[in-house]
């Protein structure tokens, strides 16, 4: 069946939605993206790029930070480098760029050209336990999703097809990968005189995804828990989880420069615990939203 019709609705929507934030996208070379509030209407999520399912622990798949999220008023949030350390930082390497001179409205062009809107077979690769890669796009007052189960696979670098995916499905594939990357590195994709940044992202919120604190070798210093009482509500087996928001929110972070990803949180009742720190990013309010993973 044709997507032809699926295409163009997808772009009308999106020229309204578009066009509605178009006064709070920024010009070329516009400044740099300040702070952002949890909610608001500057944070209508326009296009996302995540990776949902795997083997991993429920701490680690609750949180989970999407690749790419890019918002109607030009903000691109994304995961940056990460330092090749044991332990991690505490904290993900969220940056933010600002889009200018028409960059939003060319990257959901291009998501739209990939496929994203799209609903053919995209094969099943016989490997176990890996994620796949969800791609979202709202159009007006419609979300769009389109998952693709261990994307990187498709075709090798002489062309030769990866089992069980059939030449179509890896060009398919190529096109959504190539989308991913254009998102992560908007630079490259859009030129460096359509977009300003990256500067770090200054979360207003963090979620604490927290599980019972398992011993590490070598043995990593306490830190007293700044936040609010742990170990919160449930989300997971095992796994609960709070919402730091305000001035605990700050007392967390900064916290979180001392310790990193192994560190012995401290609850007040001497309990100890291990917290994986999830910042929220602008259209998420708490912990419900890193349960759809």
């Amino acid at each position: 069946m044709s997507t032809r019709p699926l295409r163009i609705a997808g772009l009308l929507a999106l020229a309204l939605l578009l066009t509605a934030c178009a006064d709070t996208g920024g010009g070329a070379g516009g400044s740099p993206a300040e702070p952002s509030s949890p909610a608001g209407d500057d944070a209508t999520v326009v296009l996302q790029v995540s990776e949902v399912g795997g083997f991993t622990t429920p701490a680690m798949l609750a949180a989970r930070v999407p690749s790419a999220t890019l918002y109607a008023d030009g903000r691109l949030i994304t995961d940056g480098p990460v330092i090749a350390i044991w332990p991690a930082p505490a904290l993900p390497n969220l940056q933010v760029h600002r889009l200018g001179d028409g960059g939003v409205r060319d990257l959901v062009d291009r998501a739209i050209a990939a496929g994203v809107t799209e609903t053919g077979d995209l094969g099943t690769p016989p490997v176990a336990d890996v994620t796949s890669t969800r791609f979202t796009i709202r159009t007006g007052g419609e979300t769009v999703t389109r998952e693709v189960y261990a994307l990187g696979m498709g075709a090798g670098p002489r062309g030769e097809l990866d089992p069980g995916i059939t030449e179509e499905q890896a060009a398919a594939r190529a096109r959504l990968s190539e989308l991913a990357e254009a998102l992560r590195d908007p630079v490259a994709a859009l030129g460096a005189d359509r977009v300003s940044g990256p500067e770090p992202y200054q979360p207003e919120a963090v979620a604490a995804v927290v599980s019972p604190y398992v011993e590490v070798d070598p043995p990593q210093a306490e830190l007293p828990w700044p936040g609010p009482a742990l170990p919160g509500e449930p989300i997971a087996p095992g796994t609960t989880c709070v919402t730091a928001t305000g001035e605990q929110a700050q007392a967390v972070l900064r916290a979180a420069a001392e310790g990193n990803a192994a560190t012995p949180w401290v609850g007040e009742d001497g309990s100890r615990w291990s917290v994986v720190l999830r910042p929220l990013l602008p259209h998420e309010s708490g912990c419900a939203d890193l349960t759809d993973r």
